[in-house]
């Protein structure tokens, strides 16, 4: 390859990653999923495309396709909120282990009757398309301008990061299967593998993903280095435990976690960076792999991918979240929501070389076929997400954002942060004391800077918009904080009080008098109860702000709350006639 040819690459590689960046901003204003568009540039780029580009390296393809998906599970997990765990925990897991299974075998069953494939190739193909692109899903949501309620929000974060990883363990093992050609005896060896690359992800992640957080604490190094601390040692750990024969994907998840949770030295900066490598990570490997496919080879599998696409869609992902959130009690709203939410992304087509690399049979079949399905489910399910939310009912009314601050972790005690809060029109701080601030556990205001000066006797003074209030609490404190600061939402009385109700309760008021009062009666049993006891039995110990209880003529709505309490309940009365 000669210097000019080397140097057009470059050119021509820019260019497209700029068409990618250019074109987030068109895809807000058309609902049209991101991914989707990457993919369509990569093939216009390809040999069929005017770009005519010839590249099929399967090879260089999946080495790029590990590296850039463990980078986007990596900030996957250092987005993921600890808070996020109390109500989606146990539910995303379910979904992210019992539901790939569920979704894999029912696919792998259809592929096996649509294509005349043996029941093990079968299931390969629906092992590889057994995982969810929960990442693309909030980014429609997000340009749609939808906010979900906590626990299906939650539990679609975490299924995003941690199913991957069972949809490889399938992968791997069915792969596996094939080679030994019906040698049974080794079945159970595989089955061991399994569990251990499990259980080494698991402990790789742990204790990898501690020692990275000392090491990003600790460690005295200029700022712009901390970021590169954190992926380099992410992509350490990703590789050490695959050396291993453990999972790398559920171990970087898990190291992402553990780090993203943890006070560290420049947070933010580390969030921000990783943010753009997920982006940039997610630009290359949709360019690859539209570049790696010809879409005159399609049109042989286009019938049979179609099929295999509903019963995925259709069938298989709304059977594998009702068995998986069965014993978690969800609303039949977020059940559908969260089935319909099954998008498909890149991890299915890079798991789809794992048959060519393997050496097996039909493997231009596995990654024609598993390419138009996901094809399928992001022209299908991208497009109409946003309208299936709002069609269901399942979104909130548009909250107050909390406001930007600034935030220094304290070198020798980083449990401890300053903050420096603005306090802004609308919020809850203006024309309070700062004895008269709601509490915020373990925060303490240290002062208050008024025009550029800072205010002598900070107690005796009511707080003015544009005042800048520094605090010294924990990171935990943030979330309480922000809710505080928050400026008023734009229009918040119309939409609220259409989806909240007219007036608000206390939480503490006994049930049989908001009866008495409104005029509907209560079970004997529940007429003891406070509204928040009644409200805590019926969502099962977790109730999300948007829970809604009908009794009679009223409903009873979360509006708020704080840690594991409800602070606040809407009444909404139902309309006359």
């Amino acid at each position: 390859m000669t210097i000019e040819v080397i140097y057009q690459n470059i050119f021509w590689a820019a260019i497209l990653a700029l068409l990618c960046v250019v074109a987030t901003v068109l895809t807000r204003r058309t609902g049209a999923p991101i991914l989707l568009v990457f993919l369509v540039l990569g093939m216009l780029a390809g040999e069929n495309g005017p770009g005519g580009i010839r590249f099929d390296d399967f090879g260089l393809a999946f080495l790029f396709g590990n590296v850039a998906l463990a980078i986007i599970i990596f900030d996957g997990g250092l987005g993921t909120r600890r808070d996020s765990f109390r109500v989606s925990l146990k539910p995303a897991l379910s979904l992210a282990t019992l539901g790939v299974v569920i979704t894999a075998a029912i696919t792998g069953f259809a592929a096996h009757l649509i294509l005349g494939l043996s029941w093990q190739e079968g299931l390969l193909i629906g092992a590889i398309v057994g995982s969810t692109d929960a990442a693309a899903v909030f980014g429609l949501l997000r340009s749609a301008g939808l906010e979900l309620n906590e626990r299906t929000g939650a539990t679609l974060e975490i299924e995003s990061g941690s199913n991957d990883p069972m949809a490889i363990f399938l992968t791997i093992t069915l792969v596996q299967i094939l080679q030994l050609s019906g040698d049974g005896s080794k079945a159970w060896t595989i089955v061991t593998e399994l569990v251990r690359q499990m259980g080494l992800g698991l402990v790789f992640g742990i204790s990898g993903g501690y020692l990275l957080a000392q090491m990003l604490r600790r460690l005295p190094l200029p700022s712009s280095l901390y970021p590169l601390l954190a992926l380099a040692g992410g992509i350490s750990l990703f590789g050490l435990t695959n050396l291993w024969q453990g999972s790398g994907f559920l171990a970087i998840f898990i190291a992402g976690v553990i780090a993203g949770n943890t006070p560290l030295p420049y947070s933010n900066d580390i969030h921000r960076f990783h943010d753009g490598m997920a982006w940039l990570s997610q630009i290359g490997m949709f360019l690859m792999l539209g570049l790696l496919i010809t879409p005159a080879n399609l049109v042989p599998i286009v019938l049979p991918a179609v099929a295999v696409a509903l019963v995925l869609i259709f069938l298989a992902r709304p059977v594998a979240v009702m068995v998986s959130l069965l014993p978690f009690h969800f609303p039949w709203r977020e059940q559908v929501f969260i089935g319909w939410c099954g998008l498909r992304g890149a991890v299915p087509i890079i798991l789809a070389l794992f048959p060519s690399l393997a050496g097996l049979e039909h493997t231009q079949t596995y990654f024609e076929l598993v390419f138009f399905v996901v094809l399928i489910s992001l022209v299908l399910q991208g497009w109409t997400i946003a309208p299936v939310a709002r069609w269901l009912r399942i979104e909130l009314p548009p909250t107050a954002r909390s406001p930007e601050y600034l935030h220094l972790t304290l070198k020798h005690d980083q449990d401890k942060e300053l903050l420096v809060y603005p306090v802004l029109a609308g919020s809850r701080a203006v024309g309070r004391t700062i004895d008269r601030l709601p509490a915020a556990e373990g925060s303490q205001v240290v002062g208050i800077v008024r025009k550029g000066v800072l205010l002598e006797g900070m107690q005796r003074h009511e707080l003015a918009c544009d005042d800048q209030v520094m605090i010294l609490a924990g990171s935990s404190a943030r979330a309480a904080l922000g809710r505080i600061f928050a400026p008023a939402a734009h229009t918040p009385s119309l939409e609220s009080s259409r989806f909240f109700g007219e007036f608000v309760l206390q939480p503490q008021a006994r049930l049989a008098d908001v009866a008495q009062a409104y005029g509907f009666a209560v079970n004997p049993d529940s007429a003891e109860m406070t509204v928040e006891q009644y409200l805590v039995s019926q969502f099962h110990g977790k109730p999300v702000v948007g829970d809604q209880v009908r009794l009679g003529p009223v409903k009873l709505v979360v509006k708020d709350i704080d840690g594991e309490h409800i602070v606040a309940v809407g009444l909404k009365l139902r309309p006359p006639g």
